[in-house]
């Protein structure tokens, strides 16, 4: 870890308009002060690991050592984060020894941990073994005063589901293809959606409301199946609350956005950046096949866009701050006066974005 801590550095800043520390690892937390109307706290966000078997006891490194980082420089933060959330994706083709192997990498985080199921956890055999290891597939708790919701966005059809693959292998192999045409839209469902709604009834609308989901809780874009379908009527569940932020892994990049009361952040990945670098054809075996070619700007960085976020709550909105490994530190984080999140480093007030070569 020597070696790491001298190189590193973070933008220890609190939400927007709160005064930032230039630090090193250990990080050190700026918490905000608000009058005792409300504590603020920090957690950890870290996913998307898909740590992979190739054979009995070998993993892809990348992948090991994505996660490995991410829970070592968590394990560094000074005052310890609240808890730590992993955002799913945990496994890449859902077997036991793959959950096995990213559990004991995350066993070693000192906070405490709570967990989204991701669709590489699920389609092999239904999040059976995944919820041996960390429980229900959708939950709520409470802390300091903000509502968490934890939902498994990552259903589909029941004929995609049950009926259409001869074996639980090949349908997990037609899921795991993020362009594959063979895969399905996401969606929460009935069932979720009745459970949300009892949920909610019993808080307060003026309560702040985080809301954790694997993939996003609005439409992107099918062809990469960031996408959820029932997501403008889990959004009409949640449009009541003063304050609700959603925060989801899945899509391998920075992306955020505000629909009504509702922010939405998404969370990087520790495995690879989405839209793979070119250099990756050269890992082709350890990674979805890329059906759909894409770009990326700088394509020598192979770990450009991938890291682990410290996400504050302190006015019931969420400060994202991204520690991008081979990259610029970067924070999204709620402006109350223009009612949505801002990219502090890339995006001008006036919402006009910077010219390509400055990214």
């Amino acid at each position: 870890m020597s070696k790491l801590i001298t190189r590193r550095s973070v933008m220890a800043a609190g939400a927007a308009g709160a005064v930032g520390t230039l630090t090193t690892l250990p990080i050190s937390m700026v918490r905000l002060a608000f009058g005792g109307t409300r504590d603020d706290f920090t957690f950890t966000y870290i996913s998307d690991a898909h740590i992979q078997q190739i054979k009995g006891a070998s993993f892809v490194r990348n992948w090991d050592m994505g996660l490995k980082r991410a829970v070592a420089e968590a394990n560094l933060i000074q005052p310890e984060s609240d808890f730590v959330m992993f955002g799913g994706d945990l496994a890449q083709l859902g077997k036991k020894d793959e959950l096995d192997h990213g559990g004991e990498i995350l066993s070693h985080l000192s906070s405490k941990l709570h967990c989204v199921m991701g669709e590489h956890d699920y389609y092999f055999d239904l999040g059976e073994y995944w919820s041996k290891l960390y429980g229900p597939q959708y939950y709520s708790f409470d802390h300091k005063g903000v509502h968490f919701v934890v939902l498994n966005s990552i259903l589909t059809f029941d004929e995609w589901t049950f009926r259409r693959w001869p074996t639980a292998e090949q349908r997990m192999q037609e899921m795991a293809g993020l362009d594959n045409p063979n895969s399905s839209p996401f969606m929460v469902g009935e069932k979720q959606r009745n459970w949300l709604r009892e949920d909610l009834a019993k808080i307060s609308h003026e309560t702040p409301i985080v809301v954790f989901s694997h993939s996003p809780l609005q439409k992107i874009y099918k062809g990469w199946n960031f996408w959820t379908d029932d997501a403008e009527e889990v959004q009409a569940l949640l449009q009541p609350f003063n304050s609700v932020n959603v925060i989801y892994g899945h899509v391998h990049q920075i992306q955020y956005n505000q629909i009504g009361n509702i922010s939405f952040n998404s969370v990087m990945a520790t495995a690879w950046p989405w839209p793979y670098p070119q250099s990756y054809a050269q890992a082709e075996s350890h990674l979805p096949v890329l059906t759909v070619p894409m770009n990326r700007g700088d394509p020598f960085f192979e770990r450009d866009a991938t890291g682990w976020q410290l996400i504050d709550v302190n006015s019931g909105r969420v400060a994202a701050r991204y520690q991008l490994w081979d990259n610029e530190p970067r924070t999204v984080a709620f402006d109350h006066k223009q009612g949505r999140p801002v990219d502090l480093a890339f995006q001008e007030p006036t919402n006009r974005r910077l010219p390509q070569s400055h990214y």
